[in-house]
């Protein structure tokens, strides 16, 4: 017996007007799933339509067509309270993390910011959360009451995984989430993301297009070109034995390290 996806997309589609008597289909008919403690990395070029997905699947947008189930309910247009409890099933770990937090609020203001919007109270109050949110993600709790510009870019991306988390979601949508820092802070935050799935039982949907970050915290692969989903499956199919060319183009442009040198940095 198959067991239920946490997240299901069935043929989304999304049209954007661009004129008058012109629309532009960003997205083409895609259908993928999650399962509960997977990661599915979405991969790309720029304009494939990687990021319309993953903001449909978080319901900032809604598809033109096509369905979208969460954890067995229909959610393809739920408005009101029902968007509220969906929103507190999923979460958005955004690129860019000082565009994404609030510069006027201090970090015990963003990341309690989610409680407010669910309208929830919780044992011991809000800085309580905070303060274990942030201890959660490496950040020190003592630093609540400063502002986003005054953290690293690494740190304020912490702090965006630490806002999503604050509500206790089982999906988190991570929208080109380390492409913006360098390849040091990029493993640690990866390492955090790998930590936190193990801990909290969480399921990723990671949006990148670099496929070499991808292979290192996805569970499958699903490749898109011009709004589709041209090949999908396994870590392991899509990076050892790629079927489709424009995926075998991809794997071909990523830098290959030395196998030698590899093992060295392994060995410590």
């Amino acid at each position: 017996m198959t067991r239920q996806p946490l997240l299901r997309a069935e043929n989304l589609v999304r049209d954007f007007r661009t004129g008058p008597r012109t629309i532009f289909r960003a997205v083409k008919g895609v259908s993928f799933d999650v399962a509960r403690r997977e990661t599915l990395g979405i991969v790309g070029e720029s304009g494939s339509g990687k990021s319309t997905t993953a903001r449909m699947a978080a319901k900032l947008i809604e598809p033109t067509e096509g369905l979208l189930e969460f954890d067995g309910v229909d959610v393809t247009y739920k408005a009101g309270k029902a968007l509220r409890d969906f929103r507190g099933g999923v979460q958005v770990v955004f690129q860019d993390p000082y565009s994404s937090l609030n510069p006027r609020h201090t970090v015990e203001q963003v990341i309690s910011a989610p409680l407010l919007y669910q309208g929830r109270k919780v044992l011991g109050g809000r800085r309580r959360v905070v303060k274990e949110s942030m201890e959660r993600v490496g950040l020190n709790p003592d630093h609540s009451g400063r502002y986003p510009a005054q953290f690293s870019g690494g740190q304020a991306q912490r702090i965006g995984i630490a806002r999503a988390l604050v509500v206790e979601p089982q999906l988190v949508i991570c929208d080109e989430a380390v492409s913006a820092l360098d390849v040091s802070v990029q493993a640690q935050v990866l390492d955090l993301l790998r930590d936190l799935q193990r801990d909290l039982n969480l399921s990723y949907i990671f949006i990148a297009h670099d496929l070499a970050v991808v292979r290192q915290i996805a569970h499958k692969v699903a490749v898109m070109k011009s709004g589709e989903i041209v090949e999908q499956g396994s870590r392991e199919a899509i990076f050892d034995a790629p079927r489709h060319e424009y995926t075998q183009s991809l794997l071909a442009a990523v830098p290959q390290v030395d196998p030698s040198w590899e093992a060295a940095r392994q060995a410590g």
